[in-house]
């Protein structure tokens, strides 16, 4: 930004301060400046919007349907894609202003909760930054999932309000609202469109968020007969379809929500492109070409009702066969998998469909038909057929709808893939091998390093006398020449304390609650589910304080457990993960004979903005879940980037970083999916609990009175799940006593091996340099050449 543009820039700030407050300059509060700033940012980004925009009409794009996109914070980041974050800072700090409350004042957009939400935001900010047409569709919640508190230890849900304040950083496009019929109901679906700013390139795409809105919002004559919630009902009913993202779905209520919910995006962003493709293509209205210039990549299975929604759009509103219009969504849509866990493959019964949209089902069944016939021509029969079908008893499948249809089927990391074709859908592979490709996700570089880790960014652009590296991630490889360089690994050291540090003083004005920023930092933050085992941490921590009881003296590098996650609203268990962790907290920071060497912190309401500051920070990377469990993850590759050193089992892409940065740079335990296949059948988790002393002791802890759940059987429940077996299965579903012992062994060599800081340091390197594999920009690269074929 040269003096001149600096100026202009100054000038146009100050205008849109008056213009929209009519206050002085002295009488505006951090929301009217921050406000501001969104108004002229937005302005300075507007022409290059618009020619996106114009230049990609008539062009071949991709759509990315995601009921999640967790983009956090949208000031700094586009600040950074802009290439003037410096530079406005300067100038804001320079016309008296303090630009870290302004960015502090901002919330984060709670348009989702975990991994899956944050790859959405990552795959939106890579594509615009690699010059790719890829238009998102999401929707526009209104509360999020929910704020998170914790209250005497337990989990207590708010709801997220993030717009209360207003929104600068989308605009309400009200000429392209859609109507979105259920059986019963029909709202309209207004679009809020979000600038999807590239690094440094002048590209602006698109995120169209729907909000539903009542057709009318009050029924007067309702009100003058004092039938007052009546009056508002219809607008309650409509607002509540976008109002919090999954509906607790433990009753059937919470199911039909969340059901409408994924329709309702689906319908209004179908509806979108062909009447996007009626504009810009009049000549072609027999949708001959429409698969030319449309790909659609479904995000795991909540967008799948986007496959019924478009056959119905084609031939109940524009006059396609049937067969034609089931010809073209088999060369739109494609499928990306997130999940081997069966519960989490969406399967939704007929009466909930017939509900949502009775046409849609018609719909889905002669699909299935369809698939039948095919089949059954091959010589299949009824009970070969069966793992294939779409319809099964009153059940939609949906993941069967998406293979059937679509034309591509991808995994999230190479053992995810491999697990896919293996196991869950191993018929489907069998069959259609063609379809299935594996895409190891990926993260932005411009969040995760470049503006979440200021201070390593400049070093690395120091190190490597160049800063493409912003662009090019592979460019890190070059930091390898430094790993014997005392100077350099000093260096490393340094800021990682500085990291360190910062994040100390955030807990401690956030949480109440100091730690030793001079100790290890060991940092578990992501969703929390039983098969991420949180609990297998905590039972460790258990261990260590009793050890420390035992022996205050104990040869031990001070350790800072740190947690962060949300848990479903009607997961009990996990809720019981939540309350475990903050109970032995409680425990353990007010002990004095431990808490100089032990401390624990589970952060409240854990988001991007909180990850900003975690990531850069932490020394030890927790990726524990059961092999063969978790996809891919994420946050293992922000924590590597970030120079933490993984400590995980051999799942999702801790593979893959292993493999890049070599294992003897981390610290692997556990079992191996293979292993745990042989001992499936006959495991025992009580022999485990019965021939280990260290096992027993800290599992007996849950229920000996030591940690207290308040009478919320949180605790018994955790108990009985690992040693007793469950609704006819077996106890200790996802193998904590099977790993308890490598998971101990390894925690104690990397906390004596943390002590040696320039070998540490130079693991922390090498992690560093090779972590330009897991680029999302790579990632969105391989989609669009495998995949969705666009330059």
């Amino acid at each position: 930004m040269n003096k001149l543009v600096k100026e202009k820039f100054a000038d146009q700030y100050m205008e849109n301060l008056q213009r929209i407050t009519l206050k002085s300059f002295e009488d505006t509060s951090d929301k009217d400046r921050y406000d501001a700033l969104c108004d002229t940012i937005m302005g300075l980004i507007n022409q290059d919007w618009r020619r996106s925009k114009q230049k990609v009409r008539k062009e071949r794009k991709a759509y990315y349907l995601s009921a999640e996109f967790l983009i956090g914070r949208s000031l700094g980041n586009n600040l950074i894609n802009l290439g003037i974050y410096d530079e406005v800072k300067e100038l804001l700090n320079e016309m008296g202003i303090d630009f870290e409350e302004i960015e502090d004042y901002e919330d984060d957009a709670a348009l989702g909760n975990g991994g899956l939400g944050r790859l959405a935001a990552c795959f939106i900010d890579s594509a615009a930054s690699q010059k790719l047409s890829l238009y998102g569709y999401g929707v526009r919640y209104r509360e999020g999932i929910f704020k998170q508190a914790i209250e005497n230890g337990f989990q207590v849900e708010y709801g997220d309000s993030w717009i209360k304040d207003g929104d600068g950083w989308s605009i309400r496009v009200d000429s392209d609202a859609k109507i979105v019929k259920f059986r019963d109901q029909q709202v309209k679906a207004v679009p809020y469109d979000m600038p999807v700013v590239g690094f440094e390139n002048g590209v602006v795409n698109t995120l169209r968020l729907w909000q539903s809105e009542p057709f009318r919002e009050f029924d007067f004559a309702k009100f003058n007969n004092f039938e007052y919630d009546d009056a508002v009902a219809e607008k309650n009913r409509a607002e509540d379809i976008t109002r919090v993202l999954y509906p607790n779905d433990m009753q059937r209520a919470g199911k039909l929500l969340r059901l409408k919910q994924q329709y309702f995006f689906c319908s209004a962003s179908i509806q979108d492109m062909v009447e996007k493709y009626k504009r810009d293509f009049p000549e072609d209205l027999k949708f001959e070409n429409f698969a030319r210039y449309h790909v659609i990549q479904l995000n795991d299975t909540h967008p799948i009702m986007a496959i019924p929604e478009l056959v119905r759009v084609l031939v109940d509103e524009n006059g396609i066969y049937f067969e034609d219009a089931l010809a073209i969504a088999n060369k739109v849509f494609a499928f990306t998998n997130h999940t081997v866990l069966q519960e989490a493959l969406e399967k939704w019964s007929f009466d909930l469909m017939e509900e949502v949209s009775p046409r849609c089902l018609e719909i889905v069944e002669q699909i299935d038909k369809k698939l039948v016939k095919e089949f059954k021509d091959r010589g299949f029969s009824d009970k070969a057929i069966d793992p294939y079908r779409i319809v099964t008893g009153d059940l939609v499948h949906m993941a069967n709808l998406a293979i059937y249809v679509g034309f591509s089927v991808n995994g999230v990391a190479e053992i995810h893939s491999q697990i896919l074709k293996d196991d869950t859908f191993k018929e489907w592979y069998k069959e259609s091998p063609e379809k299935f490709n594996n895409k190891t996700n990926g993260i932005t570089p411009r969040r995760w390093l470049v503006y979440a880790n200021r201070e390593l960014t400049n070093f690395i652009t120091e190190k490597l006398g160049t800063d493409a590296w912003k662009k090019d991630l592979a460019m890190l490889k070059g930091l390898e020449k430094f790993l014997d360089d005392e100077k350099v690994l000093d260096e490393f050291l340094s800021i990682k304390q500085t990291k360190k540090d910062q994040l100390a003083k955030y807990i401690l004005e956030n949480e109440g609650i100091k730690i030793d920023s001079h100790s290890i930092y060991d940092i578990q933050i992501k969703r929390i589910h039983e098969y991420k085992r949180q609990h297998l941490n905590i039972l460790h921590i258990i261990h260590l304080y009793h050890k420390l009881k035992k022996n205050p003296d104990l040869d031990f590098t001070p350790t800072t457990f740190i947690f962060g996650g949300k848990a479903a609203p009607g997961y009990f268990r996990a809720k019981g993960m939540i309350k475990l962790a903050n109970e032995v907290a409680r425990v353990v920071n007010n002990d004095k004979d431990v808490n100089d060497k032990l401390k624990v912190v589970f952060v409240q309401n854990y988001r991007v903005t909180y990850a900003e500051k975690l990531f850069p920070a932490a020394d030890v990377s927790e990726q524990i879940s059961t092999a063969g469990k978790e996809a891919s993850g994420t946050g293992n590759m922000k924590f590597m980037l970030n120079g933490a050193l993984t400590l995980g089992t051999l799942d999702g892409a801790n593979v893959e970083i292993f493999e890049e940065a070599g294992e003897e740079n981390n610290y692997r335990f556990g079992a191996t999916v293979e292993e745990l296949a042989e001992i499936a059948d006959s495991y025992n988790a009580f022999e485990y609990y019965s021939k280990d002393e260290d096992i027993k002791d800290v599992v007996d802890s849950l229920v000996s009175g030591e940690f207290k759940d308040q009478d919320s059987y949180y605790f018994l429940d955790i108990y009985n799940e690992l040693i007793k077996p469950q609704n006819g299965g077996r106890a200790d579903q996802y193998y904590l006593l099977k790993d308890f012992a490598s998971y101990k062994e390894t925690q104690a060599k990397l906390n004596k091996e943390f002590r040696n800081r320039k070998e540490w340091a130079r693991k922390c390197l090498k992690n560093i340099a090779n972590a330009g594999f897991f680029s999302s920009d790579r990632t969105i690269l391989e989609y669009a050449d495998d995949i969705w074929k666009i330059d």
